[in-house]
């Protein structure tokens, strides 16, 4: 009997790669075929293929959404496809890799190879890698600082207690990786392994700039293309190949990602986050709802970015005086929309998104209501042209709302957990209306335009 290995890899690693393998399974024995499926999920890698396996194999079926590690595939007919399609047709795979003899091999290598060079520049794999290895570090930095404000909105400035330790373990530490590892996986998709050190470099410079997520894809899509390209670029004698992954590729690459973080998108980003400040200052004494669509639009455009970050100083700086402010209102609620809006999405059209993304909106959902706009970055991340507008809508809508209804905060953050506060929110049914209100509006704007997923 013939044996057929298989790899099944979604870009969240929660449902697809399951439904995936278990179709393989079920079709291999209908059809009276020895299969091994390895899965590689959120958790890691699952019944992995061993050598013994690979020595057995009479080809692969690479069911797989993200990048993994071919090499030791090397020397095996490889069938690759998309974990919809091992859904779809998991007897179609299993006959095509089952009927693959030397001559045909021989063939489909070259062709294989053909092919993944061409999906390598697909844009949309490339950024699905980053954010499904950047989702787990969202979720549970999130859900920490969430818990931490459960003791108090102010508990985690006090050294040395649970809340202080949560919101340095979600804030200080899972937070600031979020943007360097969707930037390094984006970088790792596009060059393999060497693209992993001047991306997440990249990102973390990005953090640092305040350039956020937004500046974080920039920096892993120019380190992998920059690896790439150095790759097919320099050329060593055979004496010196060994310095290329160790010393010339990370080194020179890391150098010109860095520079041009610092001095392409450092310094603009710092002038653009300070000349919006001053400009919403400027326009404090204007029009209350010109300003609230204004700072609705700015909290969902980058999700926790220097824009986003702009207008959140801009509101706590409202709160210098000591009195409760209808700017920091209208922005937490504007910044709690776009998360909410999205988990609801998923439950009202279910079929506008995958079993993957149906689940990280209830990690969307516990997000939004602790005022963690980054819960949306997923959705955005995977289809950005039209979650992002659908966002800002619904956070410039309840961002008007909360400053007609005269709704006023007193602390700087929180999301739900500062509402039982006495005296921390002003209008307190009508804020939970104004924020209602825009989760419904980005819910309905984001059903609307999404297509349908064929699962």
């Amino acid at each position: 009997m013939k044996k057929i290995v298989a790899v099944t890899s979604c870009p969240t690693g929660i449902a697809h790669t399951y439904m995936a393998a278990e179709a393989l399974q079920m079709a291999a024995k209908e059809l009276g075929v020895e299969i091994k499926v390895e899965t590689r999920g959120s958790v890691g890698a699952e019944n992995e293929i061993t050598a013994d396996d690979l020595k057995q194999a009479h080809a692969v079926i690479l069911a797989c959404d993200t990048k993994i590690d071919e090499d030791r595939f090397q020397g095996l007919p490889i069938v690759r496809a998309s974990v919809k399609d091992a859904i779809k047709d998991p007897k179609g795979l299993i006959t095509k890799a089952m009927n693959m003899e030397k001559k045909d091999y021989v063939d489909k290598v070259f062709e294989a190879k053909k092919e993944a060079k061409e999906r390598a520049t697909g844009v949309y794999k490339h950024l699905m890698t980053g954010v499904s290895y950047m989702i787990p570090f969202v979720v549970a930095g999130g859900i920490l600082i969430a818990i931490s404000f459960a003791f108090g909105i102010k508990a985690f400035e006090q050294k040395g207690t649970i809340a202080a330790a949560l919101m340095d373990i979600g804030g200080g530490s899972a937070f600031y990786l979020m943007v360097p590892i969707l930037a390094g996986f984006i970088a790792f998709s596009i060059a393999d392994r060497p693209g992993l050190v001047p991306g997440m470099i990249g990102g973390l410079l990005a953090n640092k700039l305040g350039a956020g997520f937004l500046g974080g894809i920039v920096a892993g899509f120019a380190a992998g293309y920059l690896v790439a390209w150095l790759k097919k670029t320099i050329k060593l004698p055979k004496t010196m190949e060994g310095l290329m992954p160790v010393l010339i590729l990370p080194v020179l690459s890391t150098l010109i990602i860095g520079l041009g973080m610092i001095y392409v998108v450092g310094e603009p980003v710092a002038a653009l986050n300070k000349a919006m400040t001053e400009w919403l200052k400027s326009m404090s004494s204007g029009s209350a709802v010109l300003l609230g669509i204004i700072l609705g639009l700015m909290m969902a455009f980058d999700m926790g970015g220097p824009v986003n970050k702009a207008a959140y100083t801009f509101a706590v700086s409202t709160l210098a005086a000591g009195q409760p402010s209808t700017i920091m209102a209208a922005v937490m609620a504007a910044g709690m929309t776009p998360p909410l809006g999205l988990a609801l999405a998923t439950l009202i059209a279910k079929d506008k998104f995958t079993t993957e993304e149906r689940e990280a909106g209830k990690a969307a959902f516990f997000l939004g209501i602790s005022f963690i706009t980054e819960g949306a970055i997923p959705f955005a991340a995977a289809d950005p042209l039209r979650v992002i507008p659908s966002i800002m809508i619904g956070s410039a809508a309840t961002s008007v709302l909360s400053i007609l209804f005269k709704c006023t905060l007193a602390v700087p953050h929180g999301g739900i957990f500062v509402l039982p506060i006495p005296n921390a929110v002003g209008n307190l049914l009508l804020y939970a209306v104004a924020i209602a209100i825009g989760t419904v509006v980005t819910a309905l704007i984001v059903s609307i335009l999404k297509p349908k997923k064929v699962q």
